[in-house]
């Protein structure tokens, strides 16, 4: 049995973008905004946890060797 593959986030932003571009046009009938709307909710959910995700794995990478997060831009310049 194929694992369910997880959707990109690069993909998923395009595919949001592509959505609120329908929705701004106003020209999709209720029911098809209605399910656009859903989808765009369900990728922005997803969107907001890998970033969420990957906020967390850059803090545990600049932790310090006491367990302290040393805040640092990410061009290293404070």
């Amino acid at each position: 049995m194929a694992a369910k593959k997880k959707t990109d986030f690069e993909g998923s932003m395009t595919r949001l973008e592509e959505i609120v571009s329908l929705l701004e046009k106003g020209e999709a009938p209720l029911e098809q905004a209605m399910s656009l709307f859903e989808e765009g909710a369900k990728l922005l959910r997803e969107c907001t946890r890998q970033l969420d995700e990957a906020e967390q794995k850059v803090t545990l990478l600049t932790a310090g060797k006491d367990g302290e997060i040393a805040e640092q831009s990410f061009g290293g310049k404070d």
